[in-house]
């Protein structure tokens, strides 16, 4: 587990510490219809914020980036000092400490604009975690996919209408 300390705050980081982040990403092919799954606690466990979003055709790792990034703006809009986020990706996590490179154009832009906003919280902490305790975060991007799924299907049956048959 590494600790990033933005140079405000106590000594140790974790007086102002606010927001707990679970994050998720899914991709349904790869690229393939996407979400992102965003829930957030605060430091005592109290639910702050489910988010579920639908992202258009994104590969899987795009989305994982899309939730982070989605969480991070929904923490600042909160007033959130600083964050802790979990990810069931370790290539997030690791990419996110510095640990790995990011070589794709595509996860370059979103790499940057997280490292822009990860500056703004005086502390934040990233860490991978098994796929089974992030249940919640997988549910709520798996929820956006299948609400589009769903709208899209409504939308095809309403198009074809009666077929112009008369009743």
């Amino acid at each position: 587990m590494e600790r990033q300390n933005n140079g405000s705050g106590g000594a140790s980081g974790w007086e102002d510490l606010q927001c707990i982040i679970y994050i998720d990403g899914a991709s349904r092919g790869n690229p393939g219809m996407a979400g992102a799954g965003v829930l957030m606690t605060n430091g005592e466990g109290k639910e702050l914020v489910e988010l579920s979003r639908y992202l258009g055709l994104k590969t899987n790792n795009e989305a994982e980036y899309w939730a982070l990034l989605l969480g991070l703006r929904e923490a600042k809009r909160l007033g959130g000092k600083s964050v802790r986020i979990f990810t069931d990706s370790e290539l997030i996590e690791r990419q996110i400490k510095g640990l790995y490179r990011v070589k794709d154009l595509d996860l370059k832009a979103l790499y940057k604009k997280i490292i822009q906003h990860l500056k703004e919280f005086s502390f934040f902490e990233i860490e991978s975690i098994p796929r089974e305790e992030n249940q919640e975060a997988d549910r709520l991007a798996n929820d956006a996919i299948d609400r589009r799924i769903a709208k899209e299907k409504r939308k095809e049956g309403s198009r074809r209408g009666t077929g112009g048959r008369s009743s």
